[in-house]
């Protein structure tokens, strides 16, 4: 039985969590329509699970696209290079696409699923904390633009989600890190109480206890698939899941992709909305110090890069998702498990926090 369901009506689909599911063959195949899979994977990932998930699959008609890594690689130029790969090998509509990575490469295959023939099944398998917790779950797709981040994409679900602890155990402590980012979102956001017992278990987290991850990717993912539920395309509620991304995308954009991960530019991005808060009197200093505690704790970065400027950050936000009429929109945390949406964020402020 699945840990948890997204319900979407005909497009719900089931969450697994639990250690050593890469050996477990009944659960790929009863996702599996057809006879035809390929598998979407990277140059760091393959050498480690490829192979066990390929055992898992040998009654299908089997074939690998293997990208090389990073956030750079979230591109057109890929998202080409796998069209070509299944038009030159004749792939149909009976096909599944099987994303074997972290968030690029879940993000890139569902785009490609989203796209090749108009649409055909892909299952998400995550590797990272940053893609188990968040990214893999809730069907946003895309690939990036030099730009802007995720500008190109589509709203598009998976037929299901198998997270392996076991996969963490290979990443590295940096790639861990930056997926604690998204975690803490969670707490920040809308849950007191699981920001509270992060507090309490930062040590058996960085420890990598089992059955405490365990306990914190279903409470992050059980939070996404709620908000999901009651908003799949980001008309409302679902903009809160981007508390700290606005400031973070800019970070990425104008860095260049890769050279801060997408948790640290995310982490940074929400001390800043959380120094936004405070300087609207929307938030506590004392809620701002509390954030800015967990977040160190885990190795995050705390303040944006000194090479950026006012104005770098205001062009990347202008190209936001959010924004409605060139308002720009801020999620900002009014307390440690509450946010909300402002468009009345005035330059002053932005400058005084920038």
């Amino acid at each position: 039985m699945p840990t948890l369901q997204l319900d979407l009506g005909a497009r719900s689909y089931p969450i697994y969590i639990d250690s050593g599911l890469f050996n477990n063959t009944d659960l790929f195949s009863k996702h599996i329509r057809g006879k035809r899979v390929c598998i979407v994977t990277n140059t760091i990932v393959a050498p480690l699970y490829l192979e066990t998930i390929k055992n898992q699959l040998l009654g299908f008609s089997l074939d690998e696209i293997i990208l090389p890594d990073g956030e750079a690689e979230k591109s057109l130029g890929n998202f080409e290079r796998i069209m070509s790969h299944l038009l030159e090998n004749e792939h149909g509509r009976d096909t599944t696409l099987i994303a074997l990575g972290g968030g690029v490469i879940g993000d890139i295959t569902g785009f490609a699923a989203a796209c090749y023939q108009r649409g055909i099944d892909f299952i998400q398998i995550p590797t990272t904390v940053l893609s188990q917790v968040d990214s893999s779950v809730g069907g946003k797709t895309a690939v990036n633009h030099p730009l802007g981040k995720n500008m190109i994409g589509a709203f598009y679900q998976p037929k299901a989600v198998i997270i392996d602890i076991n996969s963490l155990n290979t990443l590295p402590i940096r790639e861990f890190n930056a997926g604690m980012a998204e975690v803490i979102k969670y707490g920040i956001l809308g849950d007191r109480n699981f920001f509270i017992w992060l507090e309490d278990n930062i040590d058996e987290i960085k420890a990598s206890n089992k059955q405490v991850l365990s306990i914190m990717i279903e409470k992050c993912c059980q939070c996404k698939a709620n908000i999901v539920a009651a908003d799949e395309t980001e008309a409302g509620v679902r903009a809160l899941l981007n508390l700290g991304h606005t400031f973070g995308h800019a970070i990425e954009a104008e860095q260049g992709y890769g050279n801060w991960l997408h948790g640290e530019a995310v982490a940074t991005g929400m001390v800043l909305a959380a120094k936004l808060a405070v300087a609207m009197n929307l938030l506590e200093v004392s809620d701002l110090c509390r954030i800015e505690s967990l977040i160190k704790a885990f190795d995050l970065p705390l303040e944006a890069p000194t090479t950026m400027q006012f104005d770098d950050f205001v062009r990347h936000m202008r190209r936001d998702k959010k924004n409605i009429a060139g308002k720009l929109r801020f999620i900002v945390p009014t307390a440690i498990g509450q946010s909300e949406i402002r468009d009345d964020v005035t330059q002053e402020v932005l400058q005084q926090i920038l």
